[in-house]
């Protein structure tokens, strides 16, 4: 028989993904489970196994190219005499062959969205099958450099074996971790350049998939009822906190994030979105916060249980998701779990900005940067304090205005009288 391999759906909104590259070739054998593809889809780059045994007989969808979600990508022959058969029965992705008399082909339905085999997690080094885990990169430099995989430590996501630990093996890279670079205050990441390097004046570039996927996620939050409100919040004491841990390897992105989950604490419902059944209150306080990547694009890496994980693990957190973001292998739950989003532009000296509502979730607050302001102090005198405007923007189906109000008001006490509780 001869059956085919999917382009799957690797998260809810992905509507198509592209391809990355091939880690079988035409001809290649190929067992169950085995990653025969690595696809790209709108936040990261994942392994896609066959749910057959057989040979990889053709590739319909090419290394570098896009196809819908459920449409053939490759057919997978059972035996090696059905190779050929398949690749005279090589048809367009969009067109699914049905089985014939003559071809007794068998098309299976598409993988469903984070569910099926055909999705790697990329979990540990080894599976309960004793199968290493490994990047395909890593498998390919193993087998040029003659290294034994199952002798490896791996150090990607979960245990995952990458070319790093490859090279590490033949002392072809230094074991030495290297210093981190100090965070700015306030801190985000920033973009290299507005437009790739590559692009000419009068040039248009297409979109990356990461790029397709934040505006179909803009685009649909349109129809969304939405207001801003504004804050001004004294951050002298925050201030004066971070310094103390910087040293300590706390970043202000952390201290920010658990900032807001404990105000939440006290306002579930600016913590809850909005359903066709009704309001939808979260069982955790997931914080997102915005990340521009190099390419242009925009991830939201989740500081999951935010309120409830210690500033010094929240950082160290923080840094792994930043680094696995960059390279593309983040895991879908760690960047569609939020359940109220962070967007800091305070680095690139913005006072202030309104940031739009992602899509799923009830709020997303805009933080400005910290400034000298010359203020009336409580005893009538002048003095000057460092401030930060706030804006945040919400789902009026979901909180009213007031219920944003009483927020930020509990976000400022926690930043300017009560910043000690962020250490517990």
């Amino acid at each position: 028989m001869i059956h085919d391999i999917f382009m799957p759906a690797l998260s809810s909104t992905m509507t198509e993904g592209k391809i990355v590259s091939w880690v079988k070739s035409p001809g290649d054998k190929v067992a169950k489970g085995e990653t025969v593809v690595v696809v790209e889809s709108d936040k990261a780059d994942m392994d896609v196994e066959s749910f057959y045994e057989g040979y990889l007989a053709t590739i319909l969808v090419e290394a570098g190219q896009e196809a819908p979600v459920g449409t053939a990508i490759a057919l997978v022959a059972e035996t090696e005499a059905e190779i050929a058969q398949a690749q005279q029965q090589q048809k367009p992705p969009s067109t699914k062959t049905e089985t014939t008399p003559s071809s007794p082909r068998v098309s299976t339905p598409a993988p469903q969205p984070l569910t099926t085999a055909t999705v790697t997690p990329t979990a540990t080094s080894s599976n309960g099958n004793g199968r290493t885990i490994a990047s395909p990169r890593a498998k390919k430099l193993a087998k040029e450099l003659g290294v034994d995989l199952k002798t490896l430590q791996g150090s990607g996501p979960y245990g995952r074996i990458i070319a790093e630990d490859v090279e590490r093996a033949t002392g072809k890279v230094s074991t030495v971790t290297p210093t981190p670079t100090p965070e700015p205050q306030p801190t985000a990441t920033p973009i290299a350049s507005s437009t790739p390097a590559s692009a000419t004046p009068g040039e248009t570039v297409p979109l990356t998939t990461l790029q397709k996927a934040v505006v179909q996620n803009m685009v649909a939050t349109v129809q969304v009822p939405t207001y801003r409100v504004g804050y001004t919040i004294t951050t002298d004491a925050l201030d004066k906190l971070y310094k103390q841990l910087k040293p300590k390897g706390v970043t202000m992105t952390a201290l920010l994030a658990k900032a807001v989950a404990m105000a939440l604490q006290k306002h579930p419902l600016v913590n809850a979105s909005y359903s066709d059944q009704g309001i939808k209150y979260s069982g955790s306080i997931n914080v997102a916060l915005a990340v521009a990547m190099d390419d242009g694009g925009l991830i939201t890496p989740v500081l999951q249980n935010a309120d409830q994980v210690d500033i010094y693990s929240l950082s160290r957190t923080w840094k792994d998701l930043v680094d696995r973001a960059r390279n593309k292998q983040l895991q879908p739950q760690e960047y569609n779990s939020g359940t109220i989003t962070v967007s800091n532009l305070g680095m690139f000296g913005v006072d202030r900005f309104d940031a739009i509502l992602p899509p799923g979730q009830g709020a997303i607050l805009a933080i400005g940067a910290s400034r000298p302001q010359v203020v009336a102090t409580p005893e009538g005198l002048i003095g000057v304090q460092r401030q930060m405007a706030v804006n945040i923007t919400c789902d009026h189906r979901v909180i009213y205005g007031a219920h944003a109000a009483a927020f930020l008001q509990d976000l400022a006490k926690v930043i300017e009288t009560n910043v000690q509780s962020l250490t517990m």
